[in-house]
């Protein structure tokens, strides 16, 4: 084992609390691809591809459906896979072994829910993009915030043809208008407010403590969590910051004496830091 993971795993076990920043790279290592057209995409989408030459899970997310029994037919079959059929993978459970019992916090652009439905509390958890397993008017005429999961099997029994019928197609409860996945809502997206108050407060606790932001499949470029979390660290004297990222790995130079930059795959490092921190 490296001597950077073992003083990683250190780390980790000497904070107060960590933060996690994840992003795509986490998800792909958990097998959910946003971007391929992989094997995957082919089996659960391959009716879209070759209609509307759909290209990966991303383009489908951002697509302007022809109508909205089609639109639902994509996002039903999205959620049922990928949350309802969801199980906890490796993954998930060494983040969950290495957190242990500390005080934690989420932070991620990934909307699939996994860190619930792994085992990690909701209330400890920022979707900073919203959640597929939510939905909203597409107004939106109020704030209001409703499940998607259980529409979305009766939806996926229902299809027929890449189509949901349109007696199953959700309608807002107030103004009967359509209603558009919480992620998918761009610029009209309700704000999750309870969730960054909840981030603050975790961060107001833990100010000049011994805090660890472990950072996980987040690119360079990323300014929505990485660039935030780098700077959270710079001004915490006492907070270390750990990123792990497959071919890709960025440290601002203001933190570099206080960082662990681990290149290689999510899964087999999450793995390592699980044993280190054990031993």
């Amino acid at each position: 084992m490296s001597e950077v993971v073992l003083q990683a795993a250190e780390t980790l076990n000497k904070a107060d609390a960590i933060l996690i920043g994840a992003s795509n790279g986490l998800s792909i290592a958990e097998g959910l691809h946003l971007f391929a057209d992989n094997q995957a995409f082919e089996k659960l989408f391959g009716d879209f591809k070759e209609k509307y030459g759909l290209r990966c899970i991303l383009h489908g997310m951002g697509g302007r459906w022809p109508l909205e029994e089609e639109k639902w037919a994509f996002w039903s079959r999205l959620i049922c896979h990928y949350c309802g059929q969801y199980r906890p993978t490796q993954v998930m459970q060494d983040l969950r072994a290495i957190v242990g019992g500390k005080d934690y916090f989420i932070v991620t652009s990934n909307g699939e829910g996994h860190f619930a439905l792994g085992g990690f509390a909701p209330q400890q958890i920022y979707e900073v993009e919203g959640t597929w397993l939510a939905m909203q008017c597409a107004q939106p005429c109020h704030n209001a915030l409703y499940p998607t999961l259980k529409p979305a099997e009766r939806m996926v029994a229902a299809e027929r043809d890449g189509r949901v019928p349109a007696d199953l197609l959700p309608r807002c409860p107030r103004c009967g208008g359509p209603m558009e996945i919480h992620i998918a809502a761009g610029h009209r997206q309700i704000p999750d407010t309870g969730a960054q108050q909840r981030y603050e407060a975790f961060l107001r606790r833990y100010h000049e403590k011994k805090l660890v932001v472990l950072e996980l499949g987040i690119g360079w470029r990323n300014q929505l969590i990485k660039a935030p979390l780098m700077r959270l660290v710079a001004q915490e004297p006492h907070a270390a910051y750990i990123t792990i990222n497959l071919g890709e790995v960025y440290i601002a130079d203001d933190i570099q004496n206080r960082s662990f930059g681990l290149d290689g795959s999510v899964s087999d490092l999450l793995f390592l830091l699980r044993k280190a921190c054990a031993s």
